[in-house]
């Protein structure tokens, strides 16, 4: 299957992968014929991306980092959780029975089993083929990049727990913020984006005493926004003062949210995601962890479209776990933008004078 610009899918393709909703429900089979008025439905509700079936790419599978079971249980915890937040009016408890450190440590117990078993392997996660709510969908997310992060870093069990934790539950504070504006669809006025930004506290007050939830969680979500040179909120504090948890989800906050649709804007393709927070190190982000973050990313997904450094074009089949940012190319198109009857591939971590100058749609071949 080939990962393709919604925008570039043509009717008459079919789905490489099914669509669910944010509840883990399918809404269109693998192998649906896409017409141009379903096309264009899918990228009014927010998907950019689209898995398509492709005859040169049919043997290409994707796995998921988590287990179906796994990721509708923690999205369903995170949707029943949030909207009754969303629901009580009052800043200062959310939870009058104390359930959220037992019912999320739950979650966090399956998603650290999950990812041990995929340890050694370069973490792909792309929103693509999913509706969901921004805000669930991107706490799992943050969830998973930064459990594995601490995972590779040798935390233990119960480090991982907090850091977990806390990142999932990094933006709670956001349940307590209108509504109308964080779903504002342009740029925030300076009036609102001195509101959202008491999400960080909020969050810390929320569950700084909520049993079963670590101290260092509840930090998470206050520190998630500091920065290293202190141009962060709400506090405004630098490297040295700023958790070392924090720091991974600050990271894969950013990464993740520049990957994701949002009203304002269109999602970034994970390597152009990674030159900005390149270019933040040591300013605004801790230099070893977003080069620890770019080594056990997939930064070019399976089924991406690439043109390399030879003017030759194909598909990214394989990541190889040591060096991400240098995958297996199928190539397709050769450098004369004709067809190939048989297809080759490059493995760019052995021909190292070989690069992905750009990741795009692929262009109409020629046929000899």
């Amino acid at each position: 299957m080939r990962l393709l610009p919604t925008r570039s899918c043509e009717p008459g393709m079919r789905l490489g992968k099914c669509i669910y909703s944010e509840e883990g429900v399918i809404l269109l089979n693998e192998g649906v014929e896409l017409t141009g008025g379903l096309i264009g439905r899918l990228e009014r509700l927010g998907i950019d991306y689209l898995y398509i079936a492709d005859k040169a790419t049919e043997d290409l599978k994707i796995e998921e980092p988590l287990a179906d079971e796994t990721r509708i249980r923690a999205l369903t915890e995170i949707r029943t959780h949030f909207r009754s937040f969303m629901e009580n009016e009052s800043r200062s408890k959310f939870s009058k029975n104390h359930v959220l450190g037992r019912s999320f440590g739950n979650v966090m117990k399956m998603i650290i089993d999950d990812l041990n078993e995929k340890q050694g392997t370069a973490i792909m996660l792309l929103n693509m083929n999913v509706l969901n709510n921004y805000l669930y969908q991107h706490s799992l997310n943050v969830c998973i990049y930064a459990t594995m992060l601490g995972m590779v870093s040798g935390y233990n069990k119960d480090e991982l727990m907090a850091l977990g934790l806390g990142a999932l539950l990094h933006d709670i504070g956001k349940t307590k913020i209108n509504l109308e504006i964080i779903k504002k669809p342009g740029p925030l006025t300076p009036e609102e984006f001195e509101e959202v930004k008491k999400h960080a506290e909020i969050g810390f007050r929320l569950l700084k005493d909520e049993p079963n939830m670590p101290l260092l969680s509840a930090h998470c979500a206050f520190q998630h926004h500091e920065r290293e040179n202190g141009s962060g909120y709400p506090r405004g504090i630098t490297g040295k003062d700023i958790h070392e948890y924090a720091k991974w989800i600050a990271v894969a906050d950013s990464y993740d949210a520049m990957t994701t649709h949002r009203p304002h804007r269109l999602a970034m393709l994970p390597h152009q995601a990674m030159e900005v927070l390149f270019a933040g190190v040591g300013t605004l982000y801790d230099q070893r962890k977003v080069a620890m973050f770019r080594d056990n990313v997939a930064i070019y997904p399976l089924g991406l479209t690439v043109t390399l450094s030879t003017g030759e074009q194909g598909v990214v089949v394989n990541i190889n776990p040591a060096v991400p940012q240098r995958p297996v190319v199928r190539v397709l198109i050769d450098a004369y933008g004709q067809a190939l009857g048989q297809p080759y591939e490059i493995d760019l971590a052995e021909k190292l004078t070989v690069f992905i100058d750009h990741a795009d749609n692929i262009t109409q071949a020629r046929h000899a």
